[in-house]
């Protein structure tokens, strides 16, 4: 059993990890975070990549007339996949709880997306404490992420060899 689940996340990607205690103790730092699972927003990727072929200009100017300005709806297909994507996430993060027997869920993303994964997982994890971070650590490793989630009181912090509590 995993008593912790950590989703680390933004509008593209997605890792999850679990906080396991090390076999020895006696002579091994831990509990460390640990990489489980990723998950890729590849229409969001796409979007980056070319999803767009023409540049958008801001305005349409007809035969020397006047300058008509128009909207072809970017950040709304964005933000769109950015909920499907967050959806996708809490679907990952029920089945990865459940088969992991977790107790206790942790969100860490930008304050946008982390309102999309809370409107996401709505009901959706019964008997799962889940706390939230508001904060972009999707470039940071699992160390660092770590130290960070401990430093907010989230997680457990790493013990020393030897440490017993």
């Amino acid at each position: 059993m995993n008593q912790y689940c950590v989703v680390v996340a933004n509008g593209t990607k997605a890792r999850f990890f679990t906080l396991e205690d090390v076999e020895f103790p006696e002579i091994q730092s831990g509990p460390n975070l640990i990489k489980k699972k990723d998950l890729t927003n590849q229409e969001l990727e796409l979007h980056k990549e070319g999803l767009w072929t023409e540049s958008k200009s801001g305005g349409n100017r007809a035969h020397g007339g006047q300058s008509h300005g128009y909207d072809d709806h970017r950040s709304q297909h964005g933000d769109e996949a950015e909920k499907r994507f967050a959806h996708t996430i809490a679907d990952e993060c029920k089945r990865f709880s459940l088969s992991n027997n977790t107790r206790k869920v942790v969100l860490v993303s930008q304050q946008r997306m982390l309102g999309h994964l809370r409107s996401a997982l709505n009901n959706g994890m019964q008997g799962v404490h889940t706390r939230e971070l508001a904060k972009d650590l999707s470039k940071m490793n699992a160390q660092d992420i770590q130290l960070h989630l401990a430093r907010e009181n989230l997680i457990p912090e790493r013990r020393a060899p030897g440490f017993n509590s």
